[in-house]
């Protein structure tokens, strides 16, 4: 048997027509034969600048049989095999559309080995300029920042998949310009609206307990809807979350995984928030801590939860947020209170603390020292005399 060619091996010839034509050696088939790649060019000098170029990208890259493939075929692969089996639903639905209505109508035709850096930087730029389907009585048929990093986060997870796996030399969408985010800043409710929040809720005989633990948690929407009692372990004083609840579009109720496997998490109750959920249960009808008011047997909906916490500001006289703010909330008093890093990561179903870091990056110096005065009083009026309950968090086993 022949020896193997290297990657980046290549040769040079002119054609007939005067071209200069030449190839490289980008990886092999299952039988050991070569996979080439052609270049053109009408000068000779032109041809061995582009095969130069292009020993650089392939250089090492042992291309597969599957690299001959398009771009939508991958990518249809890509959904069948990984995203079908590792995604949510609601994620899962979500990348069928990026694909469908954005990638496959401009780039679904192309070898996806042969997509370049600058094939992905035009296809933003055609997304953000025409890219929404249809006609926006605002914004025309512009697509928001929003969604165009959304679509690059979809891509760039299937393409370093495809990098892994020998398909592509490089995954085209590292280095590319992308818009910078539009997304809404977080909104914190402070001290005096915190009190005015609660006292609204504890006028709602049934929503007083949900938004109670929400601010004493920081739980996802999907979380909080999805505790069933069994998770509730009053004798310990601690909560272990495991499920979330989602609905997809004109959709019924899923029940399905948390949003990362660090979302699977035990964590340690203030006591406040323990003796409410300890008298919640003794008058309990459902396996859920907080059902469907009307249909016990289901956990509450997202959206109900959505439609009151707007009810109960309203009532409170204080400006619409977005559910997730009070998650936002809490994680800030916590942080600024004194709750280290490390913990308010496990707290939250973070992956890492940097993460949390990151994204509460508000919270500063300066800010702990001005809030630690007037947060600090509060979160002790609220949660007890010890001001960091959740500090025994960090040495609590994952949940099983």
């Amino acid at each position: 048997m022949s020896k193997r060619r290297p990657s980046g091996d290549g040769m040079v010839r002119k054609r007939e027509d005067g071209r200069w034509e030449g190839r490289i050696v980008v990886g092999h088939k299952e039988n050991g034969e070569p996979i080439f790649r052609y270049v053109l060019a009408k000068t000779q000098k032109e041809l061995l600048a582009k095969l130069h170029r292009d020993m650089e990208i392939y250089q090492d890259a042992q291309l597969t049989e599957d690299s001959r493939m398009t771009l939508g075929e991958y990518l249809d692969r890509w959904m069948e095999e990984y995203g079908a089996v590792t995604l949510r639903p609601n994620t899962l639905r979500s990348y069928e559309q990026y694909i469908r209505c954005y990638v496959k109508p401009y780039l679904g035709g192309k070898i996806v080995s042969r997509i370049t850096r600058l094939d992905i930087q035009k296809l933003y730029r055609k997304l953000k300029k025409e890219g929404r389907v249809h006609d926006h009585p605002e914004y025309g048929y512009e697509l928001s920042d929003t969604m165009v990093l959304r679509i690059h986060a979809m891509l760039h997870r299937c393409l370093k998949d495809a990098e892994r796996d020998h398909i592509i030399p490089y995954n085209p969408t590292d280095g590319v310009k992308l818009p910078k985010s539009n997304y809404k800043p977080k909104q914190i409710l402070d001290r005096e609206q915190m009190d005015a929040f609660l006292a609204a809720v504890d006028r709602n005989e049934i929503w007083r307990d949900f938004f109670y633990t929400e601010l004493t948690t920081g739980l996802r929407r999907g979380e909080i809807c999805g505790l069933m009692w069994k998770d509730f372990d009053e004798h310990a004083g601690t909560l272990k979350i495991h499920r979330s609840v989602n609905v997809p579009q004109r959709g019924e109720l899923e029940i399905g995984e948390t949003k990362t496997a660090q979302g699977r998490r035990t964590i340690r109750l203030p006591p406040s928030t323990v003796q409410r959920l300890k008298e919640r249960k003794k008058h309990a009808v459902s396996q859920w801590i907080f059902p469907e008011p009307l249909s016990p047997e289901k956990p509450v909906r997202p959206s109900a939860a959505y439609y009151w916490m707007k009810v109960l500001l309203n009532e409170a006289g204080l400006p619409h947020i977005r559910f997730h703010d009070l998650r936002h909330t809490f994680a800030t008093h916590a942080l600024a209170s004194g709750v280290d890093a490390k913990t308010l990561s496990g707290i939250l179903g973070h992956t890492n603390a940097s993460f949390t870091l990151d994204t509460y990056t508000h919270v500063t110096t300066d800010m702990q020292r001005a809030a630690s005065d007037v947060v600090g009083g509060f979160l002790k009026n609220l949660l007890g005399e010890e001001l960091n309950p959740w500090q025994g968090n960090e040495k609590m086993e994952p949940a099983p």
